[in-house]
């Protein structure tokens, strides 16, 4: 099995930033894939950007330029720094990771908890 726990969710004005956190701890060997997905209230949840183990990297095209992906395999961990915050960012920001990626989803993923990013206007 496999254990994230998301960490960096907030409050911030519009034009801030945050950066996300999200440790994977069991059968970490099987990860090729990390990333993170958001869902806003009464919309679908939908993909943010993705890493795999070799630093390859996938965006939305809403984040593109703005918010950057970047891991750390040694320690298991996937990062989302995200720049110029807009009100539209605002949404529950899930971790997810699995053994592969399209540029849709990451496959067989598990999931964290999720994070509330809150951006202020």
């Amino acid at each position: 099995q496999v254990q994230l726990v998301e960490s960096g969710g907030g409050l911030v004005q519009a034009g801030g930033s945050l950066r996300l956190a999200c440790a994977a701890s069991g059968r970490t060997f099987s990860l090729n894939a990390m990333g993170w997905y958001r869902q806003a209230p009464g919309k679908q949840r939908e993909l943010v950007a993705t890493i795999t183990r070799g630093g390859s990297t996938n965006y939305a095209d809403s984040v593109k330029g703005r918010f950057t992906i970047s891991r750390d395999n040694a320690k298991n961990t996937v990062y989302l720094q995200m720049n110029s915050l807009k009100p539209e960012d605002t949404a529950v920001y899930y971790c997810a990771a699995g053994p592969l990626s399209t540029a849709q989803a990451i496959i067989g993923a598990y999931w964290g908890q999720g994070t509330q990013v809150t951006i202020s206007s």
